[in-house]
């Protein structure tokens, strides 16, 4: 009986003997080679684990936000025996390293937190075409990792024709602590993208695609709709420009083609058939633009759309009179099919000068003939 008490004790005591080994090493407290921190100071619970009733006592001040600094072992174990904190695993680490987490807001979010405040307001346009300087340089700024909210603008001044404005934000944190706030000054200006000459430009240069530059300009110094690189490129000016100077739509034109007086090729195209001839232009003209030329061969005035420099092309479906309608007087009278067009006498009739106003008619226009019905016998 006395041997099983013996027995059962033994048992318990080296079941138990593991669990207090156990608990012994999860008390022990140790050091961290790096450690991370959101307030203003280090505390011993941030330095090691385990650190128990020691956790919330200060030791170390934190550094600057978004910056880390290192401490050597031996320093930190003085300052925490000074602490009464004793009995720390250090194992081989040399250094902690220690780093103050931050919120950064960089220059670009701080534009766009101004620009969205004063989007559609005071007479300004979309947030994406206001351009934000502040007074002062602006590269980034640390807020406290706390501070987790969204800017809120809760003042806004603003005077249209100088530009300046003056903005304050809030922005909340997680330890419900008082709001931070933020003031910025500077001038905000909407702007657009415009084409700006690169060179002075004759009123006669067309424009190359290195005489032009996209740049975004303010708005009120293009009055108008802005011209955009695309469509300046291959365009004519209204009149001389300087270098530097913002395009509009208005200050441009497309070149002509065609020039009054000018010497031009009379181009003549139906199905199958390509005929050239020379001409003269009556009246100036743009690609696309009609205008009328005087065949040299035949005398004769025709209308065409301009097609390239000094080329004008005259389509034979314009040519062609309309077919004559048949007179419909009684049931009686029934119409005959149309004559087909003489292709060959239209080309005949541009290129030379014909015999008589008879030939004219018959080459332009289909002849319909209406045929008298007998008269039904009752």
């Amino acid at each position: 009986m006395i041997r099983a008490s013996l027995a059962t004790i033994s048992a318990l005591v080296a079941l138990a003997l593991p669990a207090a080994a156990a608990d012994d090493f999860i008390a022990s407290p140790t050091l961290r080679a790096s450690v991370t921190v959101t307030s203003d100071v280090v505390r011993v619970g941030d330095l090691i684990d385990n650190a128990g009733s020691t956790a919330l006592i200060p030791v170390y001040r934190s550094p600057d936000l978004g910056t880390t600094g290192a401490l050597p072992v031996a320093h930190v174990l003085s300052v925490l025996r000074a602490k009464q904190v004793i009995g720390v695993m250090t194992g081989d680490i040399k250094e902690v390293q220690v780093t103050r987490l931050a919120r950064t807001l960089a220059s670009k979010d701080l534009e766009n937190a101004v620009a969205a405040a004063l989007e559609r307001r005071f007479g300004l346009g979309d947030a994406a075409n206001i351009t934000v300087t502040f007074d002062r340089s602006v590269a980034e700024m640390r807020l406290d990792a706390s501070n987790t909210g969204a800017l809120q603008p809760v003042a806004t001044r603003y005077d249209a024709r100088s530009g300046r404005f003056d903005l304050a934000f809030e922005i909340a944190n997680d330890n419900n602590s008082a709001l931070t706030k933020l003031r910025f000054t500077g001038t905000a200006i909407e702007t657009v993208d415009v084409a700006v000459l690169t060179r002075d430009i004759d009123r006669n240069d067309l424009l190359k695609s290195s005489d032009v530059a996209l740049e975004r300009r303010p708005k009120a110094e293009v009055t108008g709709e802005p011209a955009s690189r695309d469509r300046s490129v291959g365009m004519q000016l209204r009149r001389p420009m300087r270098a530097g100077t913002p395009l509009r739509v208005a200050d441009m034109v497309k070149p002509d083609f065609v020039a009054r007086d000018q010497a031009v090729t009379i181009i003549y195209q139906v199905p199958g058939v390509y005929l050239t001839t020379r001409g003269k232009a009556i009246e100036s003209g743009a690609e696309g633009d009609s205008v009328s030329v005087i065949n040299l061969q035949s005398k004769r005035t025709l209308t065409g759309v301009v097609t390239g420099r000094g080329q004008v092309t005259i389509q034979g479906a314009s040519q062609s009179a309309p077919m004559a309608a048949a007179v419909e007087q009684t049931s009686s009278l029934q119409r005959e099919a149309p004559a087909p067009v003489d292709t060959a006498a239209i080309v005949r009739s541009l290129v030379q000068a014909p015999a008589s106003p008879a030939q004219i008619a018959q080459a332009q226009i289909p002849q319909v003939r209406a045929s008298q019905a007998p008269a039904k016998s009752e």
